[in-house]
């Protein structure tokens, strides 16, 4: 029943948004449009709206009386992997046989939306409600496609919803607290690809035992609710200074659904009951706002994310229906799906915010956002690599309460990102797929703020 609740209220207040991954791993930096302006630079520091609790609890104490934020970014990426596919096998012969593997575009277009609201009860105690998304992923390649086998879609869709609680100890500090309720849901899946009906017409008595082409090899789906928390503090130096830290746990969900597939189910198609474990790490940011003239202000941050702690996916099958071990014959209590293997990633970002007027002020900013795919692990599914970050934004006073804000981001990955992944094929050959990422991105936000 819980899991129905919150769904709803996903579908009613965030449209089902599906993302992509544009930050390490598959984490989402998109909290706010405002802060998209600066490259998210010093946001643990900052308090421009309702949304700052999402980076920082303690920034509420800086929001007078109750305000409404609300927005949504639009993603944009290009993302190509090229490479090719070598099969080796003593039945085709004694070299190689190798296949072009490229795969242009196969991350789609997609919104990530926000809500907060803020609410001074005294000098003292600020408390607010953040709902938007840390981490999300999609990506999807054509079931025949010649390294589908390596997997032909992956999908992680995560809401959090976040009550937080904030307090002004004296002119100088701040505290902040909050709950992480995270709702997530997954999917992960492998095909048999196009190639498989070339080895068929070479090797014909081999055909019955080798799967269609774009047959299901492994496909796995689940969701969960699992909690977290975060703490954040603010030090105000002095007037024109303010430093900002801010730590969010990580949150261990148990993506509970079923498993499918030939290599599961043995073409008798039926689901097979499961639970794929999934750690979303913790992170941390470290910011700093200073305001140089009336006008001109800079900012700055250092984000660290634990990704060290995704270090493989495990399915687990605790249901009296179990896939079967091809090489043993016996019951599957668990299997490895994916080593991934990830390693921790930093951030740095700097920004710049300068009031032309009454009515506009510009922002704008730079971040170098590290990978957390290593060289040896990296995949077609999760094509993560080092990207740097290019922001500009604006925000207008349409009225004494109503701010509109605009934001627009590129993404260029940088340096090598190469893909070098092995798969054994039902024991009668083994499939290398070797090639590198090539990726960049388009972000487009809006962000409306309103003071009551």
């Amino acid at each position: 029943m819980k899991k129905t609740l919150l769904t709803v209220a996903v579908s009613a207040m965030l449209f089902g948004a599906t993302t992509q991954v544009n930050a390490a791993g598959f984490q989402l930096a998109e909290y706010s449009s405002t802060g998209l302006g600066r490259a998210f630079a010093g946001e643990a520091a900052m308090a421009d709206n309702a949304s700052a609790q999402a980076r920082n609890p303690a920034m509420l104490t800086y929001l007078e009386g109750r305000q409404l934020s609300a927005g949504a970014i639009y993603i944009m990426p290009n993302v190509d992997v090229v490479g090719d596919v070598s099969i080796s096998s003593p039945i085709l012969g004694p070299d190689p046989v190798i296949i072009a593997a490229d795969a242009t575009d196969f991350a789609d277009s997609a919104v990530v939306p926000n809500f907060y609201y803020s609410n001074q009860l005294n000098d003292n105690w600020t408390w607010g409600l953040a709902v938007n998304s840390n981490y999300g992923l999609a990506t999807e390649l054509d079931a025949t496609h010649p390294a589908s086998l390596f997997g032909n879609e992956t999908g992680i869709t995560t809401v959090e919803f976040n009550p937080n609680i904030a307090y002004k100890v004296n002119e100088a500090f701040s505290v902040g607290a909050g709950l992480r309720v995270v709702y997530g849901e997954g999917h992960v899946g492998a095909s048999m690809p196009g190639w498989i009906d070339g080895v068929k017409q070479a090797v014909p008595a081999l055909a019955p035992q080798l799967p269609d082409a774009g047959a299901s090899l492994k496909y796995m789906e689940g969701d969960d609710i699992a909690l977290g928390w975060q703490l954040g503090t603010s030090w105000q130096i002095n007037e024109a200074h303010r430093l900002g830290f801010a730590y969010h746990s990580g949150v261990e969900l148990e993506l509970d659904g079923f498993a499918s597939g030939l290599l599961y189910d043995g073409g008798q198609d039926v689901h097979i009951e499961g639970y794929l474990p999934i750690e979303l790490p913790a992170f941390a940011e470290l910011a700093s706002h200073h305001q140089l003239t009336e006008n001109w202000a800079m900012h700055a941050s250092v984000n660290w994310t634990q990704w060290s702690v995704f270090d493989e996916l495990v399915a687990y099958f605790p249901g009296e229906t179990k896939p079967i071990d091809s090489t043993t014959g016996l019951p599957l209590e668990s299997d490895l799906v994916k080593e991934e293997n990830f390693k921790d990633n930093w951030r740095f970002a700097v920004g710049t915010t300068y009031q032309l007027n009454d009515k506009w002020l510009v922002r704008g900013g730079m971040a170098l956002d590290q990978g957390a795919a290593q060289d040896e692990y990296r995949s077609t599914t999760i094509p993560d690599s080092d990207r740097l970050w290019f922001s500009a934004g604006a925000g207008y006073q349409a009225t004494k309460n109503l701010t509109v804000d605009f934001a627009l981001t590129y993404i260029k990955g940088v340096g090598d990102a190469p893909i070098d992944e092995t798969q054994d094929l039902l024991g009668l050959a083994s499939v290398n797929y070797s090639g590198g990422v090539e990726a960049d991105v388009w972000l487009a936000g809006i962000q409306l703020s309103y003071k009551m």
